[in-house]
């Protein structure tokens, strides 16, 4: 008779099992709207009937229910296989963050954030950056150490004028007794030909209309998974378009397309796109 695998001999010990090796994930943060969900309009002020979603955004606690949603942030835990390094790599930081680390930095035990990106300078990307000393990595002697934040110039200078305590490095106010986040900014172009390193992980910025006339940025990134993110987007523009086919970096494994609705095709006032407009769109070209 066969010993049984999964018993001891006699007198041993259970043969030891490696765990399976660290690896890569992505963590959405919040996947709502720039108000976030429910709306509370439809709550403090119900219509008859009252709206559906939003009702249902109060019917389950926030991490059960898909009708609670924050600002739209993308957390991504990268394991770098070459030299076993662990970072996390957040893409936008805003209104609801305080609630995003609350949630889910607590649950997935995220200790704190290596590098962020900005994808653009609208309240619901970087209101949450008054609280980028709370995440910051701290050091052997639990000093803080600088963040990078990467970020296009039209950004900075937007974020310039609403946290110039931030940008000055020196507390608001001059209230010497206040945390000020210790931050290095760093400039990338709206340029799919120009790749920038964030925490050791290579991304491709991805320009995109966001309405007419402005431009919000999506990225292209991954080394054994190829992961293209785009939020806030009504129209792409043709290199990236190209950058994110089979033509041009190769198939995509993952394509996260963020879509304020599900009807309508859009018109030129739109800043987002409807998951009918871009089915359209795929069946005409």
């Amino acid at each position: 008779m066969q010993p049984d695998p999964a018993t001891p001999p006699a007198g041993g010990t259970a043969a030891s099992v490696s765990p399976p090796p660290p690896s890569s994930s992505l963590i959405f943060l919040g996947t709502g709207c720039s108000g976030a969900l429910p709306d509370t309009r439809c709550l403090i002020r119900p219509g008859a009937p009252p709206c559906h979603v939003c009702s249902m955004g109060l019917s389950l606690p926030p991490d059960q229910n898909p009708n609670y949603r924050l600002n739209t942030s993308l957390l991504i835990e990268y394991y770098c296989h070459d030299d076993g390094t662990h970072m996390y790599i957040l893409i936008d930081i805003g209104k609801t963050f305080r609630e995003q680390v609350l949630r889910w930095f607590v649950h997935h035990k995220v200790p704190s954030v290596d590098s962020i990106i900005l994808t653009h300078e609208h309240a619901d990307a970087v209101l949450g950056l008054d609280e980028v000393w709370v995440v910051q990595p701290r050091n052997d002697r639990n000093k803080s150490e600088q963040i990078p934040i990467f970020l296009t110039q039209f950004t900075m200078d937007s974020v310039a004028r609403r946290f110039p305590y931030l940008v000055e490095q020196k507390p608001e106010d001059g209230d010497e007794d206040a945390q000020a986040a210790k931050i290095d900014w760093k400039i990338i172009e709206e340029d799919v030909d120009k790749p920038f390193v964030a925490s050791g992980l290579e991304f491709v910025p991805l320009p995109v209309m966001h309405g007419e006339g402005y431009i919000c940025l999506g990225f292209l990134f991954g080394r054994r998974a190829r992961v293209a993110y785009l939020s806030d987007v009504s129209r792409f523009l043709p290199k990236t378009e190209h950058a994110i086919s089979k033509s041009g970096a190769g198939q995509l494994d993952l394509l996260i397309l963020e879509a304020n609705a599900l009807h309508g095709v859009g018109d030129a006032f739109s800043t987002h796109l409807t998951l009918i407009s871009r089915c359209y769109q795929e069946d005409s070209s």
